[in-house]
């Protein structure tokens, strides 16, 4: 079932799945050397996730926000004893959790180091993961092909998410990041950034 990886390189294989109404993606992110992974954003469809996790070697599970489509089988996955992590600014809608993650730390999963970055805007605790030594970055609903992530609803604020995208994602990551984002396909920095403005002109 999860045979072929999404994307790899030489240290990490990286595994996707697509669950619920939303169409959510959900990501394993795999240590080669270790065969040690992280699940981001418990989305839905928690057996699916759970035979993910047991196959993959899944240590613990990041949340990138607190939306409901994004949390569904947060319960599944810690009932199953896969700690969870989410910003303390989004903890709140979370049912339960079990580690809180802060901006500018580093995650280990197995050798891999994964580069946390706070991106309030699309919520108020919304992060992005970056992936050190790889062009890879894990996106949430903070920028997706086209665009920041919707900021209509409440703890949404469009200033908030052009700030983060322009100051901790375009002037931070090179243009070859390619951007895993939870909802939709791949894209990269330097696709998106050249854009940047045409999204302030119009408001979202």
């Amino acid at each position: 079932m999860h045979s072929k990886a999404h994307w790899e390189d030489g240290q990490a294989e990286i595994h996707r799945v697509v669950v619920g109404p939303m169409d959510n993606n959900v990501y394993v992110l795999r240590c080669k050397a270790t065969g040690e992974a992280v699940l981001i954003d418990a989305a839905n469809e928690h057996e699916k996730l759970l035979d993910m996790c047991r196959q993959l070697g899944v240590r613990k599970v990041l949340e990138t926000h607190g939306h409901w489509d994004h949390i569904q089988a947060v319960p599944a996955v810690r009932d199953a004893g896969y700690d969870v992590g989410v910003t303390a600014a989004d903890s709140a809608m979370l049912p339960s959790y079990d580690f809180v993650l802060g901006d500018d730390s580093v995650i280990e999963v197995g050798r891999l180091r994964l580069r946390t970055i706070l991106t309030p805007g699309h919520t108020p605790g919304s992060i992005c993961f970056a992936l050190e030594g790889s062009p890879v970055l894990f996106s949430g609903d903070t920028l997706f092909p086209g665009g920041p992530g919707a900021t209509k609803f409440p703890g949404g604020d469009f200033g908030a998410i052009i700030g983060s995208i322009e100051d901790r994602l375009f002037a931070r990551l090179p243009s070859q990041t390619i951007v895993m984002p939870g909802h939709g396909v791949d894209t990269t920095i330097g696709t998106e950034s050249p854009h940047l403005q045409e999204w302030i002109d119009r408001g979202w």
